[in-house]
């Protein structure tokens, strides 16, 4: 099962990005990989590697800008191989998004071929590839990274927990789920998403937890959800009561017991 972190923030993000993945290492992976956005130039930055979360952490010494907003991913191979390449996160064509996805697109052949017909290059054999392009094709027509981004899902087959980190925009990520679990931890100035709460508990015990097709936009002062269609909804903020070790198990006794207690969401 893949493992995702966001985090936007006052202060830098880069080494607790790494730290909010391995936090979700007990999730099980192939490999990991980060993409942050440099604070002054407004440019992507990935890094990506088949492996372990550990060999992401010679890049923080590589990369000396400041980076206060950021997406990193856990991945489990379903679509392509487990390699460099099709380690997430990925971007489009001209480096304008980047993104992180667990879940299945399930039209993602159809949706490849009418990009590639369009211009779009694919690097990776993932299907979360797609949504980068179908992303930066919605950009085409409509430079909002919102209205982009939600006309962007609305194409979208499947299952999915989907971040998006957009150049130019330092303030905000996005993000939507549908049939896989994705939470927002409220902070002070500064706000996460991520695939379960142990990957940001260290910092905050306050979570909000998304619905199927709710979109989200989070910035250091908070976040904003929304329907499919645009519309605001409010969201409830709850306290997390659990330690670290008790909310890798779910609030469960042991894991066991988290396990026996998930087969039913598991079979749905």
């Amino acid at each position: 099962m893949c493992g995702i972190i966001g985090i936007i923030s006052e202060r830098e993000v880069k080494p607790r990005i790494i730290e909010g993945l391995k936090r979700l290492e007990y999730r099980g992976y192939d490999s990991a990989g980060m993409a942050v956005l440099e604070r002054d130039s407004g440019r992507i930055r990935i890094h990506k590697k088949k492996g372990r979360v550990d060999e992401l952490l010679p890049i923080l010494t590589q990369w000396d800008f400041v980076s206060v907003s950021g997406i990193g991913h856990t991945r489990w191979a379903t679509h392509g191989e487990p390699n460099d390449i099709n380690a997430h996160p990925h971007s489009d064509t001209h480096s304008r998004v980047a993104i992180v996805h667990n879940g299945i697109i399930e039209n993602y052949k159809t949706l490849k071929e009418t990009l590639i017909s369009n211009g779009y290059l694919f690097s990776s054999r993932t299907d979360s590839e797609v949504i980068a392009h179908l992303i930066e094709h919605k950009l085409e027509s409509n430079h909002d990274p919102l209205t982009a981004f939600r006309e962007a899902i609305q194409e979208l087959d499947g299952s999915f927990a989907i971040v998006a980190l957009f150049a130019g925009d330092p303030d905000h990520l996005y993000a939507v789920r549908k049939d896989s679990p994705l939470i927002i931890g409220v902070g002070n100035g500064e706000t996460f998403l991520a695939s379960d709460i142990p990957a940001f508990l260290p910092w905050t015990d306050r979570a909000i937890y998304l619905e199927d097709y709710e979109i989200v936009r989070i910035s250091p002062k908070g976040a904003e959800v929304f329907d499919l269609n645009g519309k605001p909804v409010n969201k409830e903020t709850v306290h997390i009561p659990w330690t670290l070790s008790q909310a890798e198990k779910g609030g469960y006794k042991h894991f066991m017991l988290k396990e026996i207690f998930e087969q039913g969401r598991v079979i749905a």
